[in-house]
């Protein structure tokens, strides 16, 4: 891991094994183009993405363009409680005749998962009241340098090309600001495994003058819209959404009227 001091950041801590699944993982996985980095501000930020389903926290782990630690559902790093979170967040679409083919895998995947997982660049995010260890993290970590990058999408469509964001992480700059009195960049950042490239557009500062609701409305709006922008001015691909759909129901990038 890449870290400096007591924050766990500068230093390479990483064991031997992780590594070495990084490097095959790597050797199979689609390598990436950075586009728009030139977007990132000179300063720690909140990168913002679409999940692609697994492909772009996979593509943030492997292909980031600087330091960074990414959100992840706490679940998925606990090796117990990891198949219950799978079949309930990523399979739950599966058809009933299979879904115990699902289940039997997501218990034999939960050993190797959970441990890759937990030796990536991730901050656990819960939902319940630790969730104050993850800004309490994320706070160390921006101050130490680096950027947070979260993928908020929900199961509830936004406008046919990505679902619309959980809207509570905002609330991450106006924590950010109390302790520093700077306000965070939140960057849009659109992942496309169909033509192997990470999109990075305009930043959207925080303001910490604005009321809480309006500014979590506005920002959560802003990276939805940001992300859309970045896919529909691509060549036409499909779309990998959040939910794991069959593959002939994956969205065009359509440029919306």
């Amino acid at each position: 891991m890449q870290t400096a001091d007591n924050t766990g950041v500068g230093k390479d801590r990483d064991p031997a094994l992780f590594r070495l699944i990084r490097v095959i993982v790597k050797q199979f996985f689609p390598k990436y183009e950075l586009v728009g980095t030139e977007n990132l501000p000179d300063e720690p930020c909140v990168i913002v993405g679409n999940h692609a389903q697994a492909y772009g926290v996979v593509g943030a782990e492997l292909y980031p363009p600087r330091l960074h630690y990414i959100w992840c559902i706490g679940e998925v790093l606990n090796r117990k409680e990891l198949p219950a979170y799978v079949m309930k967040d990523f399979w739950y679409m599966k058809p009933k005749a299979v879904r115990w083919l699902y289940r039997l895998f997501s218990h034999l995947i939960a050993g190797p998962l959970s441990y890759v997982l937990s030796h990536s660049h991730t901050i656990a995010v819960y939902h319940d009241a630790r969730i104050v260890s993850t800004f309490r993290r994320s706070m160390e970590l921006l101050k130490a340098g680096a950027d947070i990058v979260i993928f908020p999408e929900s199961r509830e469509p936004y406008n046919g090309l990505i679902w619309k964001f959980h809207e509570h992480f905002p609330d991450l700059a106006k924590l950010y600001y109390r302790r520093t009195g700077t306000a965070l960049c939140f960057v849009p950042m659109y992942t496309t495994p169909r033509l192997n490239r990470i999109c990075f557009g305009k930043p959207v500062r925080y303001d910490p003058d604005a009321p809480d609701d309006e500014e979590r409305t506005r920002i959560c709006t802003a990276m939805m819209d940001g992300i859309t922008d970045l896919a529909v001015a691509l060549p036409p691909h499909a779309v990998i959404p959040y939910p794991n759909l069959p593959r002939d129901q994956y969205p065009m990038n359509t440029p919306r009227k």
